[in-house]
Formats: structure tokens, sequence, C-alpha cells
């Protein structure tokens, strides 16, 4: 008998549902037993967890999960595949057939608790079709039913039920004492004081003193006590932003926001909003009065500062026509912010004819300065000052490699070396996220036991185990995110450097000649990052020199 090796794809909703199949340690015992009966089937010890990752809003190539599945299928590494449904895998018509087929062509089948065996034979034209079929099903009813969930979710706003997710400032989630159908614990929303004081400070500023959102983040982060009671301790304009144009501090729950397009969320303008029809005295910080007025000023206001200069008479000099060369990798060297495009206008009267003018020059800002975060008194940059001596820098390095024939060989052994460590400390910070994934799930799963007092320990007690969790959660996923950032940065083969060769008669003409566009490719190809002060640059550039030439340079060129 011929034993095949199983792996199996376990996975939770992204609402955390805790029904049978939702829960994570009773999903894992379904399969096990499933794969139980199977005598020439043996359970290997990897198993791949794939949680709050929508299977209908993402193809299998941008869930991580899916594609190590894929790569381990490529190594050889298993025979079957067994999650608890189909659309475990996926919920797409023609996107998850496909991989399915993928993982077929490998040598590895799709088996389901529910279904049996999924992966149809590569000449079984009528097992693909009906495959495709069996995804256009779960795609439809995905569909049908992200309308009714938002139906549904309208109808409940109207009623003036908060629709979960965050609280907002000034709030927090406190467990209601009901259960949903699901044996969900279900939460709602309590006023914090001290925070309600702030968002009242926050409105006042607003109203009687007119402060944008910058200044007012300003304000209250040169207040110690302030600071300290903002997310994330430092405030910024954006949070000042969402606090002043949210209507739940009039007691108004509200839906529909923010719309999500090409898988990117965009504010939607208050007439698109649905909101409850009465306001909850209950959750009330603001006046209903006060909040009207603080938004008909935050529109006249945001008018007078768009108008368009061409309407006031003065003549426009545009100058800046785009994305700035070094905007991918330039940084403040003051507080490590990204430093962002901008603009500034000059303003200047011709005595000969009074004719007005305006020049609008480009400017690299840091987003922290701009948000109202603390920082030295320079933040904004002009491109003119210091695009010309980084060009220079860039132009000396260029010549350098060009010396060196056999330069490039040496430079891919030492990105293959950097990069392969780089991945590996990659897999342990995810694997280390999702132990915390997992441990959040079984904890969030006893809630009900623990409100029924059939826990070990009390509500109060979980809860406060699982807020840890997700803080330790959300510290993970940011050091995934700057290493997998870090992997991408390094990328420069030696294709790359040929190409750039070839098609650069000389480096200075290029940065004479060529446009913005052109600049920002050769840029990103060479350099990691930029950090700009008033009176100093440093820039880092992706290969170091100082351990692939001889006589020896430095890594960083200060200019």
């Amino acid at each position: 008998m011929i034993m095949k090796k199983i792996r199996m794809l376990l996975r939770v909703s992204s609402d955390q549902q805790l029904e049978a199949d939702g829960d994570l340690s009773i999903q894992r015992k379904i399969l096990m037993e499933y794969i139980q009966k199977h005598e020439d089937w043996i359970l290997d010890e990897k198993e791949y967890f794939e949680g709050s990752k929508s299977a209908y809003k993402n193809t299998a190539s941008q869930r991580e999960v899916l594609q190590e599945i894929l790569q381990d299928a490529r190594n050889g590494e298993f025979d079957i595949l067994v999650p608890y449904k189909d659309d475990r895998v996926g919920r797409l018509m023609w996107d998850t057939p496909l991989y399915i087929m993928s993982l077929k062509g490998l040598g590895v089948d799709v088996y389901t608790v529910k279904d049996g065996c999924i992966s149809p034979e590569a000449d079984d034209i009528m097992g693909q079709m009906m495959l495709t079929f069996r995804y256009a099903n779960a795609q439809k009813s995905s569909a049908d039913t992200g309308m009714r969930v938002k139906d549904t979710a309208q109808k409940l706003v109207e009623q003036g039920k908060f629709m979960g997710g965050k609280a907002p400032y000034g709030y927090e989630l406190a467990y209601s004492g009901e259960v949903s159908k699901h044996g969900r614990a279900l939460k709602h929303l309590v006023i914090v004081p001290e925070h309600a004081e702030l968002v009242r400070l926050i409105y006042s500023l607003s109203l009687n003193k007119e402060y944008g959102s910058a200044k007012i983040a300003k304000t209250l982060n040169k207040n110690a006590e302030y600071k300290k009671s903002a997310p994330n301790g430092v405030w910024k304009s954006g949070t000042i932003t969402s606090i002043l144009t949210n209507p739940i501090y009039a007691g108004y729950t509200a839906y529909k926001r923010r719309e999500r397009i090409n898988g990117k969320y965009h504010r939607l303008d208050a007439k698109d909003w649905i909101t409850a029809r009465e306001a909850d005295e209950s959750i009330r910080i603001i006046d209903a009065e006060t909040w009207n007025r603080v938004q008909e000023k935050r529109t006249r206001r945001g008018k007078r500062y768009t108008e368009k200069l061409e309407n006031q008479d003065i003549t426009v000099i545009q100058k800046n026509n785009g994305t700035l060369p070094l905007i991918d990798v330039i940084y403040c060297g003051y507080c490590g912010c990204k430093l962002t495009n901008g603009s500034r206008y000059n303003y200047w009267t011709i005595k000969s004819t009074g004719e007005k003018r305006a020049s609008k020059m480009p400017i690299y800002k840091c987003q922290n300065a701009w948000q109202g975060v603390p920082h030295e008194d320079v933040y904004q940059f002009r491109a003119a000052d210091i695009e010309p001596p980084i060009f220079e820098t860039i132009a000396a390095y260029i010549g350098r490699l060009q010396e060196n024939e056999n330069v490039f060989e040496e430079i891919e052994k030492n990105h293959n070396r950097e990069k392969s460590m780089l991945k590996k400390e990659l897999q342990k910070l995810q694997e280390e996220a999702d132990k915390i994934r997992k441990k959040i799930d079984v904890m969030e799963g006893n809630i009900p036991d623990a409100m029924s007092g059939e826990y070990p320990l009390s509500l109060d007690e979980l809860v406060a185990l699982i807020k840890k969790q997700k803080t330790a959660l959300e510290h993970q996923e940011s050091l995934v995110r700057e290493k997998e950032l870090a992997i991408k940065n390094l990328s420069v083969s030696v294709n790359d450097w040929e190409e750039i060769r070839k098609k650069i008669p000389t480096w200075q003409d290029v940065f004479l000649n060529a446009d913005a566009d052109a600049k920002r490719v050769l840029v990103n190809r060479l350099i990691k990052r930029i950090e700009v002060k008033k009176e100093e640059i440093t820039i880092h550039f992706k290969v170091n020199l100082e351990e692939v030439l001889q006589p020896r340079i430095t890594d960083g060129f200060g200019v």
C-alpha cells in the first residue's frame, strides 16, 4: 500500500465566528477524524493556518498561506491538502479552480470533509467545468451574502446599533451580556470619561479658535497629559480629522463613511452616509448643534484654502509636474519618517504692471511634522536644493562601479546571501505571528464559557489577556511588514546592473536629460535610503562597495 502524506488547511472566517467549523480547535478535530478514516493517509506534522483574510476579496496570489502551500507542493513535500469545506480554498469563479489545477499539476489533490476529492484529472474537461461551476456558485453566494450583510447593517445602523469594529477614540467596547446565534458575545460602546473630555476640547479648538487638524494635534502634543492620552502615544492630524467628522460623538452611529475601491478605502461625502434616525444619548459626547457648526466651519475653511489661485487674478507658474524622483527612498533625518511629495507657493507682484504672480515649487515634506507630531523646526526641503548634490553623489558612485568590470557577480552573491538570511528571519516572524493568532482564536472561543462561569478565568481576566495578545500581534505584524520591505528593497540583480550599463551612456547625461519617472526608476535600483537634515544628507546604497571593491570606500555618502 502506497502511503500518502496529508497536510491540513485550517481557516477561520473573517468575522471569527464561533460555530462548530469556525472554532479552530474543533475544526482541527473534525479534519483529523476525517483523515483517520483513510488507511493510506499519514498526517504530516506541518499544518497551514489562515485567519481574517477574505477568500472572496483576495485572489490566491494575494494570500500568503496559499502561496506557501503552492511552493511546498513544488518541493514535493506532501500529496493531499485537506480543508474543511471547498470555500476554505477560495470563493472566486476563475481564480480558485486555476489554483486547484495548479496543485494537481504538481501532484497534490484537494480533499474536503464535506465534498471529498474536488481535484479533477488534467484530461477531465467535464470535471474541470464542474469545478468552475462549483466556485461560480461560491462567488455568487459570497456576493449575495455581502449584499445581505450590508442591507442588514444599514437597517441596524438606522436603528442606532453600533456595527462593531474598533471603538472610536473616547469609547471602549464592553460586553453587553447578549450572545449572537453563532455563540459570539456581543459588545456595545461605553464612554471613557477622561478621553471624552479631550474630545470636547478638540471640538472647542476647531469651533472657537478655528484650528485646523494639524494645529490641534500640535497643541495637544505640547501638553504632556494630553499626549499621554493619545492613540499610540502621539496625536496626528488624521486622528483629529477622524474625531471631528465622526457623527458618533453626537450620538449617531454611521455606516458607509468609507468605500473600498480597487483594494483601497476612500472617504465618502457625508450625504452618502447611512446614519441612525435618532441619537443615542448614552454615547453622546458632543451636542448636535456643536457637531453641525464644526462641520460647517470646516467646510468653509476647506473651500477657502482650496480655491484655485487662478480665480484670484494671480498668474501661476507651474514647476511641479508630478511625483518627485527620490520619493520612494527619502526620509526625514530628524524623526525617520518617509518624506512625501509636496508643493510650496512663492508670491510676488511685478512693479511695472502690477501683475500678481505665484510660482509652484516642488518640495519634500515630513508627514509626521505635517500631521502635528512634535518635530524639529525643519520639516520640508526644496527639491532644487537637495536633488543636485544627491545626483552628483550617485554619479560618482556609478562611476566607481563602471570602473570594475567583475564587480557585478560579487554583488549578486552578496545580495543572495543577505536575502536568504532576511527570508529566514521573515519566516520566524510570520510563524510567531501565527502562534499569537492561534492563541487569540482559542481564547475568543472560550468567551461564552467565561460568561457563564464555566471557564477557569473570569470574563474580565480573559478579555484582558485577549487585549494583550492583540497588542502583541499588532507589533509582530509591523515587524513582518518591515522585514518584507527590507527584502523588497534588496532586490537588485546582475541583469538590473547590466541593463543600467547598456542604457546609460553616462550617468550625468541621464540626470541632465531624463524625466522624473526615469530618474525615479534608476534611483530605486541603486539606493536603499536617503536621510535629509538641514545641513546634512546621508545616502545608503543597496550595494556596499566597501565589501566588494579595493581600495575601500564608505557605504554611505555624506553630502
